[in-house]
């Protein structure tokens, strides 16, 4: 499979009445699932534990003519896949922060030492901060992740990351096409995720913003990405939104659902993994809130 032979020009803003049709693609596999707490392992093949389930993001780009992007096919001119996941089980804890020095061998704690280390250490105020206005969002894009709920542990910054465009190439197959790719539906080089486990450890919930030059560009995207070998659903509240449910071959291993929309200037995608066969409550629900922040910024 190989890319044009000549880069795809700009695409105009499209109409927002006219969205590209995606073309059925077969997904780039990233395994079968991964039992709770078994050991990590590859993709489709591995021996031991496998990687996630598999899902294939399709991607639909309409410039002068049509160049159709989808995942693993023949005919197509450009390969564009979800990466192979991180398995991990559902259950396990984000990284565990350093723990406090030890005494030298021999010496007794002293009792200030030992009220340092049991009081916990409050928790540090966010200093990031955004604005919206007519659905166009300024500031740092972090200021608009999806909010933890109460208790909720991180991976990484409590604030969210900051993805450069070569970061988000890197989450698909082609990493090398799509920066192109992005730039032809006016992708403003600005990105952002947050992922993180719930209080009771049910479940990881991860969600990515793009922002784009308009509202017509960041809907444009958002309705040409599929994810082909997924079962697709309506995500209720929100009819420009869809989601796909990811079910595990075994109820002991992790099902995943994921919801793509857009509001403004942002495309908006939200995963949810947990233990069994996913509940489409739970994505409703983050996909609503995830909603209602970039919608108003509080």
């Amino acid at each position: 499979m190989t890319a044009p032979e000549n880069a795809p020009p700009v695409m105009p803003e499209p109409d927002p009445d006219v969205v590209p049709a995606p073309l059925p693609g077969e997904p780039a596999a990233a395994g079968a699932g991964t039992p709770d707490g078994g050991p990590a392992g590859g993709p489709t093949g591995a021996p031991a534990g496998v990687g996630r389930m598999p899902r294939a993001l399709s991607v639909a780009l309409a410039t002068a003519g049509l160049l159709a992007v989808t995942a693993a096919s023949a005919t197509v001119t450009v390969a564009v896949g979800r990466p192979d996941g991180t398995p991990r089980a559902v259950a396990a804890a984000p990284s565990a922060t350093a723990s406090a020095s030890a005494s030298p061998s021999g010496a007794a704690a002293s009792p200030s030492a030992a009220a340092s280390s049991a009081a916990p250490a409050p928790a540090p105020s966010s200093t990031v901060h955004g604005t919206v206005s007519g659905g166009i969002h300024g500031g740092d894009l972090r200021y608009f992740l999806l909010p933890m709920p109460a208790g909720a542990e991180s991976y990484g910054s409590a604030d969210g990351t900051t993805l450069s465009t070569k970061d988000v190439a890197a989450q698909f197959s082609n990493a090398d096409e799509m920066p192109s790719i992005l730039s032809s539906y006016g992708y403003r080089d600005d990105a952002a995720e947050r992922r993180y486990r719930t209080v009771d450890g049910s479940s990881e919930v991860h969600v990515r913003l793009l922002r784009f030059k308009s509202r017509q560009m960041a809907k444009a995207f958002a309705d040409g990405s599929k994810y082909s070998s997924a079962h697709p659903f309506d995500i209720d509240g929100d009819s420009s939104a869809q989601g796909y449910m990811m079910k595990p071959e075994q109820e002991a291993w992790t099902g995943e659902m994921v919801g793509i929309s857009f509001s403004g200037d942002i495309e908006y995608e939200v995963t949810v993994d947990v233990k069994g066969t996913p509940d489409k409550a739970l994505l409703v629900d983050a996909m609503r809130r995830q909603r209602e922040r970039l919608a108003s910024g509080g």
